[in-house]
């Protein structure tokens, strides 16, 4: 087990560089002797954790050449990806998240409105009513959890275990990127006006309706964001 922790904190040490653009695409790793003198480690333990990142896509092994820096869109880990969205201030990266995010929840909200019991409409309501009253009173936290949990809630209504394993990963850069959006009260506003469309539209069963509802809360999401956030940082 000791030895394992070591793995991850050299896999954590160099995924850092990575992110933060120290160590950049196709640019070599240090040698085994320097990693292991930096993260003061055996070979065989810097060895492991590249192996660790190579099978996430991360890094390539070239046989007597060394370890590179694979480009973003070559990784195969989502955690490792989302890992990399979160941490970057590039526009193109949040508005991709909400591209990914429109064609995960507007399927769902299809679903949702033709599976959906009365108890989890009940629930969703009650998730929208918490937004509401956070708004009110200007609670931030108390916003972002009851809209995280709104989409939630969408999700295990839907019926289907697989998108909420294949959303899971998401979470906790939607929680980040929500909390970045909605400290701007017009957006709070928009996004109260938006789910309640949605949640009329699931409560009546239509599934076409919900997507359409869904689609446009999407669409507004990606409007406040490149008026409000994104062009408030130019």
């Amino acid at each position: 087990m000791a030895r394992r922790s070591r793995v991850d904190e050299v896999v954590d040490g160099l995924f850092d560089d990575i992110i933060a653009q120290q160590l950049t695409a196709e640019q070599a790793l240090p040698s085994e002797a320097e990693l292991g003198e930096r993260f003061d480690v055996s070979r065989v333990t810097v060895r492991e954790a590249i192996k660790t990142l190579q099978a996430r896509g991360v890094v390539r092994v070239e046989s007597g050449r060394g370890s590179f820096v694979q480009p973003l869109a070559r990784w195969t880990s989502l955690s490792a990806v989302l890992a990399a969205t979160s941490a970057s201030a590039d526009a193109s990266a949040a508005e991709q998240l909400i591209e990914l995010r429109r064609i995960f929840e507007t399927g769902a909200a299809a679903l949702a409105a033709e599976r959906a019991q009365d108890t989890e409409v009940d629930a969703i309501e009650a998730d929208l009513a918490s937004m509401r009253e956070a708004h009110r009173a200007d609670d931030l936290d108390a916003f972002v959890a009851a809209d995280l949990s709104f989409h939630d809630r969408i999700l295990s209504a839907s019926r289907n275990p697989f998108l909420r394993v294949m959303f899971a990963p998401l979470t906790e850069v939607l929680s980040e990127r929500r909390a970045q959006t909605s400290r701007v009260r017009v957006i709070q506003e928009h996004a109260i006006a938006e789910h309640e469309r949605v949640l009329e539209a699931i409560r009546s069963g239509d599934a076409d309706a919900a997507r359409r509802a869904m689609d446009g809360h999407m669409q507004q999401t990606l409007d406040d964001l490149r008026q409000h956030v994104l062009r408030a940082g130019d």
